[in-house]
């Protein structure tokens, strides 16, 4: 009897632990789903608000170019044609977005990868980093200018920054520019403020450590500025044009994190043509 009663005993103990193994493993389970559902929640949320912000820009329909029709020259070559300027591909309602947010500095359109967003600026590089346009917290954040930057994009490098987000909004395609070479689509982006737009030409596309010298400010435009104009453009991973530069160039610096490294950014750089 004894060595039943202990057999039984030994048989009561193994189905608790398989009891408490199950139940672990289920509320593991429940919590992971409850986490993902969170997570897929707080993507929507912030892609939503965004949605919504569009509705205060309107897409400008681009003329085609005709022949300007000029007579030929002399020796019978053509003329050289005047490049146009072009126009902006978005007009932004900036009352509206101000009455928003009074902290909007502009409007970022990249032209390929499609980026399309209202840019912020904040007292510090955290105020905007988890916090929405419209002042909701969530991870998606916004896209600001570095606060020390001069918000007018007046300075040598303005830097902008912005998530990698897995749902790809955001800075979530910018790196697209490199591995889907989307950089043969096209090299140029806007931005687009209440006091004029600004058409940037990419001249260096490449992945770079959280405190690369890509980051540098400058207080005035001197040779240093164009040490650092020459540096960037052979830092490029992608074969880019690079337009001319000078001392009043102005440049735009767009960073985001590296999905397979956390303490590597990437970074997309265009100088002012328009």
């Amino acid at each position: 009897m004894a060595k039943k009663s202990k057999k039984k005993t030994g048989s009561t103990a193994g189905k608790v632990v398989w009891r408490l193994l199950f139940v672990t493993a289920l509320c593991v389970l429940v919590y992971s789903a409850w986490n993902l559902v969170s997570i897929f929640l707080s993507y929507k949320e912030g892609t939503d608000e965004y949605d919504e912000l569009r509705q205060f820009t309107a897409v400008v329909t681009q003329e085609p170019q005709t022949p300007s029709g000029e007579p030929k020259q002399e020796n019978g070559e053509e003329p050289p044609e005047e490049q146009e300027p072009v126009s902006a591909p978005l007009t932004v309602d900036f009352a509206s977005l101000q009455a928003i947010n009074p902290d909007v500095k502009g409007w970022l359109y990249i032209e390929a990868p499609e980026i399309s967003y209202p840019m912020v600026q904040g007292a510090d590089n955290d105020e905007y980093l988890h916090t929405t346009y419209e002042g909701k917290s969530n991870y998606a954040g916004s896209i600001f200018l570095d606060y020390q930057n001069q918000g007018d994009f007046s300075d040598c490098n303005t830097i902008i920054y912005g998530h990698n987000m897995k749902n790809q909004s955001m800075f979530g395609k910018l790196k697209q520019f490199k591995e889907q070479e989307k950089y043969k689509d096209s090299v140029y982006f806007w931005i687009l403020t209440p006091e004029g737009d600004y058409r940037y030409q990419i001249f260096s596309a490449y992945y770079t450590d959280a405190v690369s010298d890509a980051y540098t400010l400058f207080s005035d435009p001197d040779q240093a500025f164009l040490d650092y104009q020459a540096n960037m453009a052979a830092k490029s991973q992608v074969p880019l044009e690079v337009p001319a530069m000078d001392t009043n160039s102005r440049i735009v610096t767009l960073s985001t994190c590296a999905a397979r490294d956390s303490s590597q950014r990437f970074v997309v750089q265009g100088v002012r043509v328009q």
